[in-house]
């Protein structure tokens, strides 16, 4: 009878142990993954930095806040823009950044997440704002790299490194999407037009210097007058062609009233 009270006692605080541990277990030992890190509070003072893998505890007097190392990414909200130009745009962008002082992003800032994310959103409207809209067409590398630094050089006393920012999409209103259109098709009218001179002035300069090697050689225009009759008469056409000489209209000129009066004197 006594053993059997005993063992009853026994099993009772095996129990109370096994349980005593099992609810103090999740307390005293937790494991981290490799990208992340325990920041210890004790009695609410900061203690230390631990992790990864295994640490351990006090149980009911520390406390821990996990931080995730990982690249992490926000969306940043479309936002309407006026450029420095006054013309109304919609921009959105993606902001990719990540911890590196776990004790600062904990201490320093209330939800650094939410916080990076309206520094943002900020920052997007401030150096769009500062720009002209063909800049922000065609210099986008450069304003995305203007707003990682501006973006950075605030984050940092958080522990917090902005790796980079691109504008995702700038949305133009449908009047100036119109206007830019008529004045891309002005800009090819007008290069077109140039390019046309530019070919005329270049075969007059051609013919001037093959009237000038004419001029020099006569013989050559008698050459050049075969050869076109001869490309002529290779083609099925239905018109003939009659050739006179230069010479030959020299007798229909008009002869001026001084020179009959001469010829009359004479």
């Amino acid at each position: 009878m006594e053993s059997a009270e005993v063992f009853s006692g026994y099993i009772t605080w095996v129990i109370t142990i096994v349980v005593f541990l099992v609810l103090l277990a999740p307390q005293i030992f937790k494991i981290l993954r490799e990208y992340e890190r325990a920041v210890v509070f004790r009695l609410g003072k900061f203690q230390s930095v631990k992790g990864p893998g295994l640490i351990v505890l006090i149980p009911f007097i520390d406390k821990v806040e996990r931080v995730d190392l990982r690249v992490l990414t926000i969306n940043v909200d479309r936002q309407e823009v006026i450029t420095k130009d006054n013309v109304t745009v919609n921009v959105d962008a993606i902001t990719f950044f990540r911890v590196v002082d776990a004790e600062a992003a904990v201490i320093q800032v209330e939800r650094y997440i939410h916080a990076t994310s309206m520094l943002a959103q900020t920052t997007l409207r401030s150096i769009i704002g500062q720009v002209e809209l063909d800049e922000l067409l065609a210099n986008r590398e450069k304003i995305n790299k203007q707003i990682q630094q501006n973006i950075d050089t605030q984050t940092d006393p958080w522990g917090i490194k902005v790796v980079s920012v691109e504008v995702r999409d700038v949305v133009l209103p449908e009047n100036m999407k119109r206007a830019m259109a008529r004045q891309a098709e002005t800009e090819r009218d007008r290069r077109a037009k140039v390019i046309n001179a530019e070919g005329e002035f270049q075969a007059a300069e051609k013919l001037v210097e093959a009237a000038k090697m004419i001029e020099k050689a006569p013989a050559a225009l008698q050459l050049r007058f075969l050869q076109t009759m001869n490309e002529i008469s290779e083609e099925n056409a239905t018109f003939a062609f009659l050739p006179l000489p230069m010479d030959f209209l020299e007798a229909f000129k008009k002869v001026a009233p001084s020179d009959n009066i001469q010829k009359k004197d004479e």
